[in-house]
């Protein structure tokens, strides 16, 4: 039971992952005005960060765990202007750090019970939930920009 529940969370993530890929791309379809250049191109990398986390969530999902990946999508949320933007990724990301910790918390729980796939899922998790806080503090910045 203890890989079938790690799968569950990691294809939660992934759900989260696909959302926010989605969203950071077509948020940034809306910036507009002064300081809206920089502002694009952060929002385009940071999707493809989560691009990037998708992979990686699929990998531990399917080639470790021997789940099968999630195609779901979590809830996006619209936003209008540059600030409801910044706030609504800024909201998302900080849940996602919070959820992604929970899962890290799992696998070391479950490490005994992992004793082929936990360093790796324990390694990209983690670095994960270290790519979503530099977000957090880019996010953070630009803010302060507006």
């Amino acid at each position: 039971m203890t890989k079938e529940e790690i799968v569950r969370m990691l294809n939660q993530a992934l759900e989260l992952e696909h959302a926010a890929y989605v969203q950071y791309l077509s948020h940034a379809e809306l910036v507009d005005g002064l300081n809206a250049e920089p502002i694009i191109a952060r929002l385009q990398e940071i999707a493809g960060d989560e691009q990037e986390h998708q992979k990686k969530f699929r990998t531990l999902i399917s080639d470790y765990l021997g789940g099968v990946p999630s195609t779901g999508t979590a809830r996006t949320y619209p936003a209008k202007t540059v600030e409801e933007i910044l706030q609504v990724n800024l909201k998302n990301e900080r849940e996602a750090v919070d959820f992604y910790k929970k899962i890290l918390e799992k696998i070391n729980e479950e490490k005994e019970n992992l004793p082929y796939e936990f360093f790796q899922l324990e390694h990209e998790v983690r670095h994960i939930i270290m790519d979503e806080q530099e977000h957090i503090a880019e996010l953070k910045i630009l803010l302060a920009m507006r």
